[in-house]
């Protein structure tokens, strides 16, 4: 990955359409991204801070994220100095990964004042703060800093704001030629080249000294134009895959072998690349408590399934025990009590082979037959019981693998929905806060096919059954993957064409277990076809008179076919 201050450079570029822009809203999603809406242009835009130590980032996001019942501090902080302000500029410092924001507003008894907010792009140091521009005082910050964790400067509200330390390194953009020409005197690697400017990441200094070797311009003719490129705000926002590893750029990487998909701004590039994981991280945000536990209660079902095995194994003994006790009876005059074994003929072996039966020396012979006619009929009523349990354990057990996969695939908003059905199952109990709820309708996720045909995907049990049973129609088309977990998917129409079928398998393979697979087998039936059975636990169901149909899951058809 690159967001370095090239890429930022990049996107201060693309958020200049910001700039006069009033901001109306602002929201704090969790403890580590803001979410401004911003009024510019005739239009709103949601312009994206993330903090976050892998995924730090600033952009303007098209996706929704659900937003807590009550802000945090500094969410309402925001709200009450920079809710109604206008953009006066957004600027990029030093080549560096920092963006500023200037905000004018009005204060507490309504006269102008301005403030800037610091978007620090540092890795697991990323910050966002809050500073009065005249006083350069910090108002406050996401992050706070305490002169016993930081030495350099301190983040706290009504310290001096202090810049993060220097580099000592050349700013690309503002180099001069004879610089240029002096630096790029002798051959350089991509090493020196980051260590020498501003902004450079290993990823960009390959792709100029690829594109030095490969061209007619020495380095120093080809600096200020490779520059000029993010300048411009990027000439091609790509995305390529390079064994396993992501790679991003606001321009074209021509230096890496991996297939590039492209996007029409540095934004949408961004969404592509972290939605998708930062979704994941506020889910484990919030339900890494109910992971912990679907994989604990996993753990114990697995381990008593390895105890029902040996139990069944020892009680499927029974038909010896039968024999034994049949063969002492028939022989009950060959032996006398004090033996410790009997080799007798087997009269149900054709070859009538001899079989050695141990005995009990402190019982008679006919003891001995009727304590093997105990063990058949002990053995006989444990092979049911333990066969019994063995069905109502893997049924656990696959009932919790569906919901830990629900949970790795689930919004924040789903897991709620999940902790419920397992009150209702009677496996857990929710927190006294969230008894006092409402109850809501479930509310599957919605998509469009490219063709415009609506889509409904349910992602955990809750959503399924509704979706299945009280929300489709019995003519329209229900999906599911074959003999994977998975989402409950419905075509909102009776006779799809073959495009929306194959999108609505898609959606199918993707939010099933086989996400990272290929080929996966999607069945899909009408939903008249799909029943219920008595006593089922919750998205369980049967159904008949299926086609199938064989898909790869694919993230960016996923996500164009999203419905805001």
């Amino acid at each position: 990955m690159a967001y370095d201050g090239l890429f930022t450079l990049a996107m201060t570029k693309e958020l200049q359409q910001l700039v006069t822009g009033r901001i109306a809203k602002v929201h704090q999603p969790n403890a580590q991204e803001i979410i401004l809406t911003i009024r510019a242009n005739g239009g709103n835009h949601k312009l994206l801070f993330s903090i976050h130590s892998s995924y730090a980032r600033v952009h303007l996001t098209s996706q929704t994220v659900e937003n807590p019942a009550e802000p945090p501090m500094f969410c309402m902080l925001l709200r009450k100095h920079i809710e109604g302000g206008f953009i006066e500029s957004i600027e990029q410092i030093d080549g560096d990964r920092i963006i500023v924001l200037t905000i004018t507003s009005k204060n507490e008894i309504g006269d102008p004042i301005t403030r800037e907010l610091h978007a620090e792009i540092m890795g697991r140091h990323s910050n966002l703060i809050l500073v009065e521009k005249e006083s350069k005082k910090i108002v406050d910050s996401l992050k706070h800093l305490p002169p016993a964790m930081n030495s350099y400067r301190t983040v706290l509200p009504g310290q001096n704001y202090v810049a993060p330390p220097a580099q000592n390194k050349v700013n690309p953009a503002a180099v001069s030629p004879k610089e240029l020409q002096t630096f790029f005197s002798t051959e350089k690697t991509a090493q020196e080249i980051v260590q020498h400017f501003t902004g450079f990441s290993p990823l960009h200094a390959n792709e100029f000294l690829y594109r030095v070797k490969n061209g007619e311009k020495t380095s120093a003719e080809l600096f200020p134009s490779f520059i000029q490129e993010f300048s411009n705000g990027g000439n091609l926002p790509t995305f390529v895959e390079v064994n396993g590893k992501t790679q991003f750029s606001p321009i074209e990487l021509t230096h890496l072998e991996g297939k590039p998909t492209t996007y029409p701004s540095l934004s949408t590039l961004l969404d592509r690349v972290f939605f998708a994981r930062a979704e994941r991280d506020r889910v484990k945000q919030q339900a890494g408590d109910l992971e912990r536990w679907l994989q604990n209660e996993i753990s114990k079902l697995r381990l008593k399934l390895k105890k029902l095995q040996k139990d069944l194994n020892h009680a499927s003994k029974l038909d010896q025990y039968q024999l034994f006790g049949e063969l002492l009876m028939a022989n009950i005059y060959n032996f006398e009590k004090g033996q410790k074994e009997v080799t007798v003929a087997n009269y149900y072996d054709e070859n009538g082979a001899e079989v050695k039966i141990p005995l009990s020396e402190r019982k008679t012979p006919i003891e001995n037959a009727q304590s093997y006619y105990t063990k058949y009929n002990k053995a006989k009523n444990a092979l049911i019981m333990v066969q019994q349990q063995i069905d109502k354990t893997n049924e656990d057990l696959a009932y919790f693998e569906m919901l830990s996969q629900q949970v790795q695939q689930a919004a924040p908003h789903d897991i709620e929905e999940i902790r419920e059905e397992l009150a209702e199952q009677g496996f857990m109990k929710l927190r006294a806060s969230r008894r006092r709820k409402k109850p809501t309708k479930p509310s599957p996720e919605e998509f469009i096919s490219s063709t415009g045909i609506q889509i409904s995907v349910g992602k955990n049990n809750k959503q399924n059954d509704y979706l299945t049973f009280k929300l489709a129609r019995k003519y329209e088309i229900w999906m599911h993957t074959k003999d994977i977990p998975g989402s409950h998917v419905v075509i909102h129409s009776a006779e799809p064409d073959e495009q929306t079928i194959r999108e609505a398998a898609t959606l199918s393979a993707y939010f099933s277990k086989a996400r990272d697979s290929s080929s996966v087998p999607v069945d899909y039936t009408e939903v008249r076809q799909v029943k219920k059975p008595n006593g089922a636990k919750p998205g369980f169901v049967i159904y008949f008179e299926q086609k199938t149909i064989y898909v790869t899951p694919d993230e960016e058809l996923v996500m164009t076919l999203k419905q805001d």
